[in-house]
């Protein structure tokens, strides 16, 4: 099982600074909150369009923060989205769920790392 956070990865793409990560870190935990309810409901709705568009942009949003597994399932929604199907999305919404819950531990624990 890949780690949670690439923590090599992202601190290359912040350049070291780690109290910029941790902002990023608070800044993806508190949009993931809002998009998650409205990923929930496009997909109760089958409203492929709004679906697709989150997807998108929860994909460019893990990605820039390196959280590996999100990434790679939120690909997954969104190649969903792009080909119109989201019939079969919930399985991957309930284990973006548990990999953001993941995320969560994994990002109070490197804020408690760095703020020693």
């Amino acid at each position: 099982m890949s780690q949670v956070i690439d923590l090599k990865d992202v601190l290359e793409r912040v350049q070291d600074d780690k109290e910029l990560l941790l902002e990023l870190f608070d800044i993806f935990t508190e949009d993931f909150a809002g998009k998650r309810e409205l990923f929930w409901t496009a997909f109760k709705k089958h409203d492929v369009v709004g679906f697709q568009m989150i997807a998108h942009g929860l994909k460019g949003a893990t990605g820039n923060i390196s959280a590996a597994q999100m990434h790679e399932n939120c690909v997954d929604l969104d190649r969903m989205g792009k080909d119109g199907d989201i019939n079969n999305a919930g399985p991957a919404l309930e284990l973006l769920d548990r990999q953001f819950a993941e995320f969560k531990i994994e990002a109070a624990r490197l804020k408690a790392e760095f703020t020693k």
